[in-house]
């Protein structure tokens, strides 16, 4: 199947849901609300919900860092959990939890040697030494938990490269076993990340030594964790249809596009869902007042508190661009800096930036609040309440992304009336509309070069849109609003791809 087909026209959604029900295994490196690093936290928190909705069986296993929160009651199993890695058998302590307002067991190992510190990839010295014998052990000891359940999933369903090594399990060491029949898939949230490794984690996780070669596990002399993952998978999904085709490229596979179309068959782009119950402006605990597309008039209230809080002029006329991201090259915010004193000096703005990351991007918005007082606020770190205020509380959201797998914040920002500006990238061009001019159709604005000019060019034909066409501007705020970003087509869009796995895996239909 090509990648960018539509599974909704493939087979009925109706249909899935008379398939008999699943079993479901995620295993992920983080999960919204117990640990989160970025958005692979928000899918495996919330996919799960929508399957189980649909009447699936499933469950996640998770590390137990130290940083893990603790959220509802929380067990630990009476029986230790032997994981087979290494010169001789490891132990680790499983505690039982369920996603909150949920019956989806979530499963959190404990191990003080490979997890007991509170960071999941990096520490302050940088990515931790033993990343690859860590996730090695998650690998093998969720697969482990299964047989101690007594509970063989149809589908182990790993994220990005710290999963790599499940399918690996699957169709070597353990292919003559029970586990054997469970069929794998594995989703790229992002393909930048890929694992590399010293040949020790094939020792370590006791996996056979021929699958050092470059159709398995091997690229450049290194094992390449999330290579493993793409050549032993089942079936691949990534989290929107363009970034499927983009990754095929040379210009976006980062290496690996190869392998991608080699796999192109079973490669699947399935748009990423959000939480529509945590971000809905007529019921956000963090906004001061609520609203939605039938009583905009509490946007204006949030844009004054975001104003106070960021110490921006109270100016109810001037358009305020948010930004929340990490301080990265990904995300482009060295275009933005470079834009950002133009931008002042020629346009009736206001910005309100939250994020961290590049100290040199951290000097230079920290620089820009003292150079225009009262026109740039930036919080440097992450405040979840202050992301949800620049949400609810902004004209436009800027993205300018050089890359963007699938991204959230744009679709928070449709959400909240708030008019995304993006670069055409990935999930951004699936998920915002550009805007046309005297139509009254389009949900954003969108552009393609990568530049800091093409960006100010872009802020001002936002501003024009806001200043001199205040109806259209508005209508892009409601053509946002209607859009439905839920879990739930992609839920079953899901459950398409597992049952064509399990299926391809056993040869048996699925009934």
């Amino acid at each position: 199947m090509h990648a960018n087909n539509s599974l909704g026209n493939a087979t009925p959604i109706g249909f899935l849901l008379r398939v008999r029900p699943l079993r479901i295994l995620f295993v992920t490196p983080e999960v919204e609300p117990f640990v989160k690093v970025g958005g692979l936290a928000d899918m495996t928190g919330a996919l799960p919900k929508e399957l189980a909705a649909l009447g699936h069986d499933v469950r996640i296993v998770c590390p137990a860092y130290g940083s893990v929160k603790s959220h509802g009651p929380r067990t630990a199993r009476a029986e230790p959990l032997g994981v087979d890695v290494g010169s001789e058998a490891q132990w680790a302590r499983t505690w039982e939890a369920t996603l909150p307002g949920t019956a989806v067991p979530v499963y959190l190992l404990e191990h003080d040697g490979y997890f007991a510190r509170p960071e999941v990839y990096a520490g302050p010295g940088g990515s931790h030494t033993d990343n690859d014998l860590r996730f090695a052990f998650l690998c093998r000891g969720a697969l482990s938990l299964c047989q101690q359940l007594d509970w063989i999933p149809d589908v182990v369903h790993g994220h990005d490269w710290t999963t790599g090594l499940l399918p690996v399990y699957l169709n070597t060491t353990l292919k003559n076993t029970p586990l054997g029949r469970i069929a794998s898939v594995f989703t790229i949230h992002n393909l930048e990340h890929q694992g590399y490794a010293d040949r020790r984690v094939l020792d370590f996780a006791r996996l056979p030594a021929s699958e050092f070669r470059a159709d398995s596990v091997e690229s450049t002399g290194a094992v390449n964790m999330l290579k493993a993952g793409l050549y032993h998978s089942t079936k691949l999904t990534t989290v929107s249809p363009t970034y499927a085709e983009e990754i095929k490229t040379p210009a976006g596979g980062w290496g690996l596009d190869d392998v991608l179309r080699f796999r192109a068959g079973d490669l699947v782009g399935i748009l990423n869902g959000i939480d529509t119950a945590a971000w809905n402006p007529a019921t956000d605990k963090y906004l001061p007042t609520h609203y939605s597309a039938t009583t905009l008039a509490g946007k204006a209230a949030d844009k004054r508190a975001l104003q106070a809080r960021l110490g921006l002029a109270q100016d109810p006329h001037v358009a305020v661009f948010g930004v929340v991201a990490r301080f990265v090259q990904q995300k482009g915010l060295d275009l933005l800096a470079e834009a950002l004193p133009h931008i002042m000096g020629r346009m009736h703005v206001q910005f309100a930036i939250l994020g961290s990351g590049d100290p040199g991007l951290e000097h230079t918005f920290r620089w820009a609040a003292g150079q225009f007082p009262g026109r740039v606020g930036v919080n440097i770190g992450y405040d979840n309440e202050l992301s949800h205020l620049i949400q609810g509380g902004s004209d436009c959201f800027v993205m300018p992304s050089r890359s963007e797998p699938c991204g959230l914040t744009q679709m928070y920002a449709m959400r909240y009336g708030t008019v995304p500006l993006a670069r055409a990238t990935g999930g951004l061009i699936d998920t915002i509309e550009q805007y046309t001019e005297g139509s009254g159709k389009g949900t954003g604005f969108l552009f393609t070069d990568a530049t800091a000019p093409a960006l100010y060019n872009t802020v001002g034909w936002a501003c024009a849109t806001y200043y001199d066409r205040p109806a259209e501007f508005t209508r892009l705020r409601l053509n946002g609003m209607a859009k439905d970003f839920s879990w739930k087509t992609s839920a079953a869009h899901y459950v398409e791809v597992y049952r064509w796995a399990a299926e391809q895996r056993t040869g048996e239909k699925l009934v």
